[in-house]
């Protein structure tokens, strides 16, 4: 599926400010996987996601995609079989374009063809695939994004996504702007579409109980490296203890002031 090798960023080389956010890692996505990544603060989980969605190029190491090159490839290259979502549910949607406008846009990977391809077949489809939100919004599809809440955007984005089809979703903490209650509704459909269209799919996520909840496998990550790789039953039987256990025992030292990472 994906997969890094020896891949390394180094930000402002030869400067004060150089900065190795990305420490040669080595990652391979197996198609089906659903792996949360968790971290403190600048430990490289953003970087990583920067480095698989072709935001940004590597200072060495390859990446593959299927078993292609796709090191230099760009990120809008890679947009037609990565998605991604990130924090601000404001950026996955068009705002001044109605629901049914967006979902088409996404569905058709491009404005061409919108408004002859927007027939009442389409318009069922999409109503139908709507309900599964709970929201109401299949009542809602000629009304501007502008006019919905952010919980009901980041639950749209997340099913235009599924849509789409992509090969790979990255979920770039796509809950943390939300309130508790939206945030566990998309956290649920996550899981939800995920399962149900056997999704490949990487989460970033601040969230121990979260990231030990959802998914197979779980990553690690500290001063920009992979420090803990686990899945399957192992995965399971994982506690926020346990895993507090396992930094300190790997690194040494404690997780400070993060409390975010400590979350229950």
């Amino acid at each position: 599926m994906i997969e890094l090798k020896n891949v390394s960023m180094l930000f402002n080389p030869g400067t004060v400010n150089e900065n190795l956010a990305i420490s040669t890692i080595n990652l391979k996505v197996k198609e089906g996987d659903f792996i949360t990544v968790i971290g403190s603060n600048g430990a490289g989980k953003s970087t990583l996601f920067n480095l698989v969605a072709g935001t940004i190029i590597p200072s060495q190491g390859t990446i593959l995609a299927n078993d292609r090159d796709i090191t230099r490839e760009p990120e809008y290259r890679r947009a037609r079989y990565i998605g991604r979502i990130f924090q601000n549910p404001l950026l996955g949607t068009a705002s001044n374009m109605s629901l049914e406008d967006n979902m088409m846009i996404t569905y058709r990977k491009g404005f061409k063809w919108l408004k002859r391809s927007l027939n009442n077949k389409m318009r069922e489809f999409f109503r139908a695939e709507l309900v599964q939100l709970e929201m109401g919004l299949e009542d809602r599809m000629k009304e501007n994004l502008a006019m919905f809440s952010g919980g009901q955007r980041q639950a749209l984005t997340l099913l235009m996504m599924v849509l789409s089809k992509p090969e790979l979703i990255l979920l770039d903490e796509h809950t943390a702007a939300l309130d508790p209650k939206n945030a566990e509704i998309v956290l649920e459909l996550t899981n939800k579409f995920i399962r149900e269209y056997n999704l490949t799919s990487m989460m970033i996520t601040h969230n121990m109980s979260h990231a030990i909840e959802f998914g197979n496998r779980l990553l690690m990550m500290d001063k920009g490296e992979i420090i803990f790789d686990v899945e399957g039953e192992a995965k399971r039987e994982l506690t926020v203890e346990k895993l507090i256990e396992k930094f300190h025992e790997i690194r040494h030292a404690s997780f400070g002031d993060d409390k975010a990472l400590l979350s229950p």
